[in-house]
């Protein structure tokens, strides 16, 4: 079958614009299908997929919505009309890669439907906002932001350069196949964050020195990397999990902006794929800069990561709580657990003489986690922290005994 890119956009307002990038794709030899996301007024060209049959995909017509006379609800409805449709698309083989352009109103609408998609589908954004925070538009997946500079009206040099640099990009993401490289391995998911990379460099070569049927994925615990570990575990894509950095619960349960959302640490456990699980970060709630911290932490310890990164210390109370949500979690999964924890610390802030030491803390937490975690779930107690050798050598010995 012939990789299709699906082209999404508001036909009545970039009808001409959308037009001139189909006809550069097509030049490319690639094959195109056009979604009208408008509602305004007619489009300026006849689409593959019509605005009718997206607004029919969320449940209602065209004349529903401009009766309605609200424009954020016609603008949800036709980002859940077209997700659905360009899902269906994929699920039957007919959508290879995704492009639009737009300003406000059109990229929440096709950022809406590439965040539906699943990883690794090329997604291309040409958007009159990519100056701005884009955090909420991109999320945790993997879309390729293009600015515009200026706003897209017209095909002027300088707008059809841009269009067909787009084109040619999504052109050139779809073409590349990296299958056919070597026989791709198997994937084991690790957690990691700057203050415990030491920690996590140590398991990775230690692994891969033990292991050479797998492969080794870092995620960044910042709250995104979280929710994408989480979700490519339930699409299959992860075979095991080194949880060691958990970090995000801890951003979850105090209001850091790092959280990872309610369900972090569940999907593994879900799926019954085998995890060994530490508490890297829990130490510490991410801020940004110093003078963002809500006023009700005034008192807390801080400690200033950079300019725009301010994390503080986590309590007494709050490790209690953490490793009764660490346990409680673990003790619905289906698989194989094991727990390892590092008394003397849980980053390079929490060590002797750095900002962060407690060892009241740490205990606390493994206390805690002991008292809630079924007897069944194996809990190994070390005499060090966590990036020092011991730590990640008994990480790896307990994980390749749980394998596959």
């Amino acid at each position: 079958m012939h990789k299709k890119v699906v082209i999404i956009g508001t036909l009545d307002t970039k009808g001409e614009e959308h037009l001139f990038l189909r006809q550069k794709i097509e030049e490319n030899g690639t094959k195109t299908l056009v979604m009208d996301t408008g509602i305004v007024g007619p489009p300026f060209f006849e689409p593959d997929i019509s605005r009718h049959d997206v607004c029919s995909a969320a449940g209602y017509t065209i004349d529903e919505l401009i009766k309605k006379k609200d424009r954020r609800f016609g603008i949800d409805v036709m980002a859940m009309g077209a997700s659905k449709v360009a899902r269906r698309l994929y699920e039957e083989g007919h959508l290879s890669g995704i492009i639009s352009i737009g300003g406000s109103q059109g990229t929440y609408i096709s950022s809406t439907v590439m965040r539906d998609l699943p990883f690794g589908v090329p997604k291309v954004l040409v958007s009159t906002t990519v100056s701005g925070d884009m955090s909420g538009y991109v999320g945790y997946k993997d879309i390729t932001l293009m600015h515009s500079i200026t706003d897209i009206v017209g095909l002027h040099s300088f707008n059809r350069r841009l269009l067909s640099q787009a084109g040619s990009a999504i052109c050139a993401m779809m073409k590349e196949d990296i299958s056919g490289e070597e026989k791709e391995k198997p994937l084991i998911s690790i957690t990691m964050v700057g203050l415990t990379t030491a920690c996590v460099m140590k398991i990775k070569k230690l692994f891969e020195s033990k292991q050479k049927m797998y492969d080794l994925i870092v995620f960044h615990a910042r709250g995104s990397g979280g929710r994408a570990m989480e979700e490519l575990i339930r699409d299959g894509v992860i075979k095991g999990v080194l949880d060691v950095t958990t970090k995000e619960l801890a951003d979850e349960l105090v209001g850091g902006i790092r959280g990872a959302g309610p369900h972090r640490l569940e999907a593994a456990g879900e799926m019954d794929i085998p995890q060994v699980i530490g508490p890297g970060g829990m130490d510490m709630v991410n801020f940004g800069p110093m003078e963002s911290v809500p006023g009700k932490f005034t008192g807390r310890k801080f400690y200033v990561h950079t300019p725009m990164v301010t994390v503080m210390r986590t309590t007494v109370e709050e490790n209690k709580r953490l490793g009764k949500i660490v346990a409680e979690k673990l003790n619905r999964a289906k698989g194989k657990v094991i727990v390892v924890l590092p008394i003397k610390g849980f980053s390079a802030l929490d060590d002797p003489g750095a900002p962060f030491w407690d060892l009241q803390c740490s205990k606390a937490f493994a206390k805690s986690l002991k008292k809630h975690i079924k007897d069944s779930i194996k809990v190994v107690e070390l005499d060090c922290h966590i990036n020092e050798d011991p730590y990640a050598e008994e990480v790896v010995n307990q994980f390749v005994q749980i394998l596959p």
